[in-house]
């Protein structure tokens, strides 16, 4: 039986189903159903009921599932703790990126690990969706603090951004300046929604136990940083965003910071990986490359 069996047999139980785990490891379908059969007549048992549209594991199916979990793991990492730390690389590794304006930091990272390791291949996905990282085989993701719901997930923090009010002056002429955060909630502030529907109608102001929420309400919702500053930049309202995004408009007079007599919220993104998969030796020396660079001192880095 091969390992790359094996670990197909796992991608297609995960996945749902032969096409989704085709498409996941570009692969034909008829090399993934191929595979899939030469593992079952190897095993001489059934591991699937194959219906038109999905896949479903036998009870055998089940059982070697389970237990071939931990057979996985631990050649994997058998096979990190015999490989020097300087070997040369291979495989594939899928990131997903919560897509942060000023991520460039991240961005020059992962292309300074491909040049470390040019036998690599790597997939970044942009986006927000929440999403089952084992189905969508990803093996890490840089995701902010109010993405992260899943409990078998290690999320270690990589990043760090201050936020802050911000309108143009054109919105303040016209609206009035607030001086307090009870009078933020009179504004009217752009709103941020995720794929998994959530809207953050509530904001938070300093850190650690001073920090202070504060409701908000408006008539503009978004998931894009970008389109939140365009719609302050255009004098449409308020909007609460990371810092640097602003610095350069700020400096040209095109928005202003506000309430910065108040302390600070500082958001966190981190890097993110399953705790029930395991973890390929591309995708540890990664994992371990970014939090050598972004954590030398076991605390985030300032973005």
């Amino acid at each position: 039986m091969k390992t790359e069996d094996l670990a197909l047999f796992h991608r297609i139980v995960e996945t749902g189903s032969l096409v989704a785990a085709a498409d996941l490891l570009n692969l034909p379908k008829s090399t993934v159903s191929r595979r899939l059969q030469t593992l079952e007549e190897e095993l001489k048992v059934k591991l699937f009921h194959r219906q038109s549209r999905a896949m479903s594991l036998t009870s055998a199916g089940s059982h070697f599932y389970q237990r071939s979990q931990g057979i996985l793991a631990q050649l994997d990492e058998t096979l990190i703790e015999m490989t020097e730390d300087d070997a040369e690389l291979s495989g594939h590794l899928r990131i997903q990126m919560f897509p942060l304006p000023e991520n460039s930091i991240l961005n020059h990272l992962i292309f300074r690990f491909m040049s470390l390791h040019p036998r690599l291949t790597v997939e970044v996905i942009d986006s927000t969706e929440v999403v089952d990282m084992v189905k969508h085989n990803l093996d890490v993701a840089f995701l902010i603090e109010h993405s992260i719901e899943a409990q078998d997930l290690v999320a270690r923090p990589v990043l760090t951004t201050a936020l802050g009010f911000f309108a143009s002056p054109d919105y303040l002429s016209r609206m009035g300046e607030p001086r307090t955060l009870a009078e933020i909630a009179e504004h009217n502030v752009a709103l941020y929604r995720l794929v998994n529907g959530r809207v953050f109608n509530e904001v938070e102001v300093g850190t650690g136990p001073d920090t202070i929420k504060v409701a908000v309400q408006g008539n503009f919702c978004t998931n894009n940083l970008i389109l939140a500053r365009e719609f302050a930049l255009q004098g449409k309202g308020i909007a609460y965003l990371p810092m640097e995004m602003c610095r350069e408009y700020e400096a040209g007079g095109q928005l202003r910071q506000l309430l910065s007599n108040y302390e600070p919220h500082v958001g966190e993104c981190f890097l993110v990986y399953p705790s029930r998969r395991f973890v390929s030796l591309a995708c540890r020396r990664f994992i371990d490359f970014i939090l050598q660079e972004l954590t030398p001192d076991d605390l985030p880095t300032p973005m």
